[in-house]
């Protein structure tokens, strides 16, 4: 859920925001276990989660008012998250230049019982954590919140296995 901040400043957070702050934020050693956790608790249900992480937005996408959000359903597609056989894809996407986490689950995921609070709950875990400097926590509290959401709704198909990477994405 974006926080309301002036067009300028939000203008500067992206220009200045550089993959050198991702990649502090997010070294090997955090990335690892993200895609552990992610592994750990897919093996729970049978929901398919995928985690990008991106420093900031171009010039033209935050002059053109590009929010978290629309930001994160271009990733949905671009990455195929939704191209699931169950339609059980969950994407978790972290803007680290708006302090903004983002989860665009797939309408075969919970079969749609999920209310969106929910996912914002989630994401709330994750932006507390970050806002305490607790990247790698931040992390895998979000994946496991978002697993228990899947676990308390499966669906009524059976799980086909792991259709998408764990590996989380760095843009």
């Amino acid at each position: 859920m974006a926080k309301p901040r002036s067009r300028w400043s939000r203008f500067i957070r992206h220009l200045i925001a550089g993959r050198w702050d991702t990649r502090r934020r997010f070294p090997p050693s955090v990335l690892a276990q993200i895609q552990a956790a992610v592994a750990r608790c897919e093996a729970r249900h049978p929901g398919e989660i995928r985690f990008i992480v991106e420093a900031g937005l171009s010039p033209a996408d935050v002059l053109a008012g590009l929010s978290p959000r629309d930001r994160a359903i271009d990733l949905f597609a671009q990455y195929r998250v939704w191209d699931t056989e169950h339609r059980n894809g969950v994407l978790i996407y972290v803007l680290l230049a708006d302090r903004d986490v983002e989860i665009v689950a797939d309408r075969g995921v919970a079969g749609g019982r999920v209310p969106q609070s929910e996912w914002e709950a989630c994401c709330r875990v994750m932006e507390q954590h970050f806002a305490a400097g607790r990247f790698a926590e931040g992390a895998v509290a979000g994946i496991e919140a978002a697993a228990d959401l899947l676990a308390r709704h499966p669906p009524d198909r059976a799980d086909v296995g792991n259709e998408l990477p764990d590996a989380p994405i760095v843009l």
